[in-house]
């Protein structure tokens, strides 16, 4: 029975790459023709490394009769869409700064940046004397526990639309003012004078948490609904392409109400797809970032411990995608616990040319539908525990999430139905908002329901019981 849930896992597998192949061929699949001369089966390097970026060709448009006042839309919405959206823009082009004469700020009333240094934190002389490196200014001040939203969670809620819209602030945290009691804390010299920040600037350490604070703020009726919001990467999206402009103009009445001003030279309109905080999403799904894949597929073998870190590190940003990663890295990891000694052996060389094959059609994943069943296959190896977790559509099983982490220490002893339920327990953490918005049901030959729910439990199995 083990043996064939194993088969039907790597039948999934099979099955969603080449899907993720097939549409990656269709026309209009929102990633551009193949460049000319790149080797089929590679993937095009885009090396702007920017976290909201759309992919697909995009048109440049006036917004008055200054021909530097301009901003991007897609091309690939329907004509009656694209004339709304013009005018739509046109009309609204206040929302926008192309200098800093053109930011006015937040109002202080709605925001300040406090930098709640430490009172013990003392200069050596009692008076600061700082300049425009934050560092010591940084370790004085407390860390703000305002949450971040979960990257996964948002990428998942962003998928499946079909319009978007990517929106960046101009010098967002500069249109924080700062709280004036901080501001000469924030101080630096220069060779013209002492000079302070009247607004938040980049590299203080809680800045992050403040914008993130405002933006809450800000959009807290359209966060999850319309838009999604991490930090000053701002995205509007809409199920519906008929939809789009007025999910726009919602957004586009709360930044006039609070002062806040876009870059029209980053920001994009009306696309079906593009980069989203390290990921493709688009209404297909959600894809792997082909600058991920590439920074595999562009490595020569490596010759040296800190390449081999520099492998490991490549392939654990994309394990999302990668169907029991801990196995297919399994002889890197190996190396890495070696120590100071490099080996290169023919099982880490083959590992290397698999993983590089894997990644020429990399799955699709799919985003779960409000209230539907999902399923969790566990898998378990000598070294190694994995779980894939899908949906089912049209009697077919689509990957959403694949976790898999390498046993250590005392695990590798671990029985087989131990392992089992510490695969479950490994996912059931990583996949918590999952398993708390839907039913899911595990797939498994061995009873771990009844073993789960055995009052007779000792040891590690208890503590299990409870995750």
């Amino acid at each position: 029975m083990e043996r064939m849930l194993r088969e039907y896992l790597k039948e999934i597998e099979k099955k969603t790459r080449r899907s993720a192949l097939s549409k990656r061929k269709k026309k209009n699949d929102g990633h551009g023709p193949r460049d000319k001369g790149r080797p089929r089966g590679t993937l095009r390097k885009n090396r702007r490394e920017r976290r909201v970026e759309a992919v697909e060709e995009l048109k440049v448009i006036n917004l008055s009769e200054d021909d530097e006042k301009t901003t991007k839309i897609g091309t690939t919405m329907r004509p009656s869409t694209e004339e709304h959206l013009i005018q739509f823009l046109k009309k609204n082009k206040e929302v926008f700064a192309w200098t800093m004469t053109d930011l006015h700020g937040i109002s202080p009333d709605v925001i300040t940046h406090k930098l709640s240094v430490n009172p013990s934190a003392k200069p050596p002389n009692g008076k600061w004397r700082l300049c425009i490196d934050f560092t010591d200014l940084n370790k004085a001040c407390p860390k703000d526990p305002f949450p971040l939203p979960r990257i996964d969670i948002l990428v998942d809620s962003t998928s499946g639309c079909e319009m978007l819209s990517f929106l960046d602030a101009y010098q967002g945290y500069n249109q924080i003012p700062l709280a004036p009691e901080d501001q000469e804390k924030a101080s630096f010299v220069t060779d013209q004078g002492v000079f302070c920040y009247n607004v938040m600037p980049f590299g203080l350490k809680n800045a992050g948490a403040t914008y993130q604070r405002l933006v809450n703020h800000m959009f807290q009726n359209q966060i999850g609904r319309n838009m999604e919001v991490y930090i000053d990467d701002m995205l509007v999206k809409s199920e519906k392409e008929q939809d789009h402009i007025k999910d726009l103009e919602e957004c586009f009445q709360i930044l006039t109400t609070f002062g806040m001003k876009l870059n029209p030279a980053k920001c994009t309109f009306g696309v079906r797809g593009g980069r989203f905080l390290g990921y493709m999403i688009s209404e297909r799904g959600i894809e792997a970032n082909p600058e991920k894949i590439n920074a595999i597929m562009d490595m020569s073998p490596p010759k040296s411990i800190r390449e081999v870190q520099k492998l490991a590190g490549r392939l654990a940003a994309l394990n999302r995608f990668i169907s029991r990663s801990a196995d297919k890295g399994l002889p890197f990891f190996k190396i890495l616990r070696g120590g100071a000694k490099f080996e290169w052996s023919k099982n880490g060389q083959e590992a290397f040319d698999e993983l590089k094959k894997y990644l020429v059609s990399p799955p699709l994943l799919t985003k779960p539908e409000t209230g539907e069943t999902l399923y969790l296959y566990l898998a378990v190896s000598e070294n190694a525990v994995s779980s894939v977790l899908v949906r089912q559509e049209n009697r077919e099983h689509l990957p959403v999430y694949y976790v898999s982490k390498v046993l250590q220490g005392a695990e590798p002893r671990y029985s087989q139905i131990e392992k089992l339920a510490l695969s479950l327990v490994i996912a059931a953490r990583k996949l918590r908002p999952y398993f708390q918005s839907h039913q899911v049901t595990v797939l498994t030959n061995h009873p771990l329901k009844q073993l789960l729910a055995s009052p007779k439990l000792s040891g590690r199995m208890v503590k299990w019981q409870w995750n």
